[in-house]
C-alpha cells in the first residue's frame, strides 16, 4: 500500500496568510461600501419628506369640506409646511384633511398665495384631538422670485416661504 506524505514548505504559511488577509480586507471594504450606499439617502431637506402635497385648485378651495378646526401652530422646514391642528373626533383615524391653495397669486412685495386647511372629521365623538402633518409646498414657488407669503385663511395668519 502506498502512503501519502505531506510536507510543509516554509513559504506556504506566509503566502496563505497574505492571501487570507487580502481577501478579508477586500470583503470588509465591499461590506462597508455597500452599507454606506444603502444606509441613508440624501435629500435637499435633510432626508425629511413631507406627509402630503398641497393641492392647487380654486374649486376645491371654495367647496372642499370645512368643518371646524383650530390651527395651533405652523412652521416651514425646508419645503414642508408643518401644521399642528385640533378638531373633534374619536381618535383621528378617519379624519380627511388637505391643504388647498386658491390658485391665485396676489401681487405685492413679496407676492402672496392663499391657502386653506380643509377638514372633515368622519367621527361622531366629541373629544378634541390634536394632530401634526406636513405638506410639500414646492409647487407654490413663483418663478422669478425666491419667496412667497402664504396666507392661511383658516385663522387669518401668514408665513413667509423662502426658497
Amino acid at each position: 500500500m502506498g502512503s501519502v506524505i505531506f510536507f510543509e514548505s516554509k513559504l506556504s504559511k506566509p503566502i496563505f496568510r497574505t492571501h487570507l488577509i487580502l481577501i478579508t480586507k477586500n470583503l470588509v471594504f465591499i461590506f462597508c461600501s455597500l452599507f454606506s450606499l444603502t444606509a441613508c439617502t440624501s435629500d435637499d431637506d435633510g432626508g425629511k419628506r413631507c406627509d402630503k402635497n398641497v393641492v392647487i385648485d380654486a374649486n376645491l378651495f371654495t367647496n372642499a369640506p370645512d368643518e371646524q378646526l383650530t390651527i395651533n401652530s405652523f412652521q416651514i422646514t425646508g419645503d414642508c409646511l408643518q401644521i399642528n391642528f385640533s378638531g373633534n373626533g374619536c381618535d383621528g383615524g378617519r379624519w380627511e384633511f388637505s391643504l388647498i391653495d386658491s390658485g391665485d397669486v396676489q401681487e405685492g412685495n413679496p407676492v402672496s398665495r392663499t391657502l386653506r386647511l380643509s377638514f372633515k372629521s368622519n367621527e361622531d365623538c366629541l373629544a378634541f384631538l390634536t394632530r401634526e402633518v406636513s405638506f410639500d409646498i414646492q409647487s407654490l414657488q413663483i418663478q422669478g422670485s425666491n419667496q412667497v407669503l402664504l396666507k392661511i385663511a383658516n385663522n387669518d395668519s401668514q408665513i413667509l416661504y423662502e426658497y
